[in-house]
Order: C-alpha cells, then sequence, then structure tokens
C-alpha cells in the first residue's frame, strides 16, 4: 500500500495542470478510489512567466513564488513536489535546495528515459526558455543523446502555439505543429520531445503521430512510482 503524497506546484499554465492530475488518475491501475495517488494541489496562475525572466524580457523571477507554493505544500504533508510545466526547471537545482523534499525533475527522467530505450537523437518542441535556457539539451547530452532543436522561424511558430493557441485556450495550428515536426525529422530525430506541458494537449487529441514522446507522461509515470501507486501496463512504454 503506498503512503507518499504528491504536492503539485500548478497553473503553470492551469490546462496543462488538470491535464497533469487527469493523466496521472488516467495511467494508474485502480480498481477503487482509495487505490489512486494522493495529490495536494496548488494552482496559482498569477506565477511570473518562467520564459520572460529567463530571456531577460521580465526582471520578475518566478522562483520566489514557486518556493513558497512548494513548501506550504510540504505542511500540508507532501512528500515530494512535481511541477507540470517545463519551463520551470531552469530553476530546478534552486527549488530543490529550497523547498526540502524531492522535486520530480522532468528533463532528467526524460533523458533517462530515452537513453533506456536506446534513442541516440531526439528532437525537442518547448518554450524559447527551454531551447534558450539549455537545461533539457544538457540532461539530454549528458546521457549521450544528440539533441536538435527548431530553426528560427520553426520556434516562432513553437512559441505561436503554446502562447497565442493553447495558453489563450483557442485551437491550435496544426499547420505550424506539423512544419516544426518535419523540419526536426529532417535534421535526424529519431523521436521528437513534447518538451513544453501545453504541447502535451496535442497528444492528447490524438494530433501527433508516431515518433513522439510527452515529456507530461513521463512526469506522470514518476509521480505514480513515487507514491507507490501501480502504473497499467499500457503506460510503461510511452514512445508513440
Amino acid at each position: 500500500m503506498f503512503t507518499k503524497e504528491v504536492g503539485v506546484i500548478g497553473g503553470l499554465g492551469p490546462l496543462a495542470t488538470a491535464y497533469y492530475i487527469e493523466l496521472v488518475v488516467r495511467m494508474t491501475e485502480a480498481k477503487y478510489d482509495r487505490e489512486h495517488v494522493p495529490m495536494i494541489i496548488y494552482n496559482r496562475p498569477y506565477i511570473p512567466d518562467r520564459t520572460d525572466y529567463i530571456l531577460g524580457k521580465s526582471k520578475d523571477s518566478p522562483l520566489d513564488a514557486m518556493i513558497s507554493i512548494g513548501r506550504s505544500l510540504v505542511t500540508l504533508g507532501a512528500e515530494y513536489i512535481a511541477i507540470p510545466c517545463i519551463t520551470a526547471h531552469y530553476f530546478y537545482n534552486e527549488l530543490t535546495g529550497s523547498i526540502g523534499v524531492p522535486v520530480i525533475n522532468m528533463p532528467g527522467e526524460t533523458a533517462d528515459y530515452l537513453k533506456a530505450n536506446n534513442i541516440e537523437k531526439a528532437g525537442i518542441m518547448a518554450t524559447d526558455g527551454t531551447i534558450y535556457g539549455g537545461f533539457f539539451k544538457a540532461e539530454l547530452e549528458s546521457k549521450g543523446i544528440k539533441v536538435v532543436i527548431p530553426g528560427e522561424n520553426c520556434q516562432k511558430k513553437v512559441m505561436s502555439i503554446i502562447y497565442d493557441d493553447i495558453k489563450a485556450n483557442r485551437p491550435f495550428n496544426l499547420e505550424n505543429f506539423r512544419a516544426v515536426e518535419t523540419e526536426l525529422r529532417e535534421k535526424g530525430a529519431q523521436v521528437i520531445i513534447l518538451g513544453c506541458t501545453e504541447l502535451s494537449l496535442i497528444k492528447r487529441d490524438g494530433k501527433t503521430g508516431p515518433g513522439f514522446i510527452d515529456a507530461m507522461e513521463i512526469l506522470a509515470k514518476r509521480t505514480i512510482e513515487l507514491s507507490g501507486a501501480a502504473l497499467k501496463e499500457e503506460y510503461k512504454s510511452l514512445i508513440t
């Protein structure tokens, strides 16, 4: 019987947080309510934008707010922390040193999973903050995985999908998504990482196709494992 309770730093953004919770429930092997993962969720959407701070467009750091939320979650009983926002992992080291309980490292867990599945070259679709912050790339390269990223024009398409479409609660531009996918495949990507939790909603809607991995599913998988709950058999392989 599992006992560990996860604390969720949510709102980054709200739809991504809601989908993460749905994934954890859907991916858990449970016959009864009590067999699901216990969660404490703090949904705080007004945390300063992570990408704007990383790129120097804003002086408002999201770090203090995330630390404050993390500590509140620990006070309420959280034994580990999940953050369904990849760009927020730019601050991973500061967070782990300030909250007092383990924080799931979504980029690190994704890199471990790809290495275990013998992936040698991966493409990343993510925010400018994640791409230019370099932390996801560094995690992959530390496992011997080569990384390809979109060119300037395609990266603008990725940002438009994330900010103009999904964060704005509008239909995403599938043509833009396919253009980025094509470029990354042409650069040799065996697998394309959905490296922003907003992009996970494209996979949810069945629009990705083969050769993708969703970092949000990796986060949900690790959440279930750390809680002590059971993972459904069909979610043990996460590369489409």
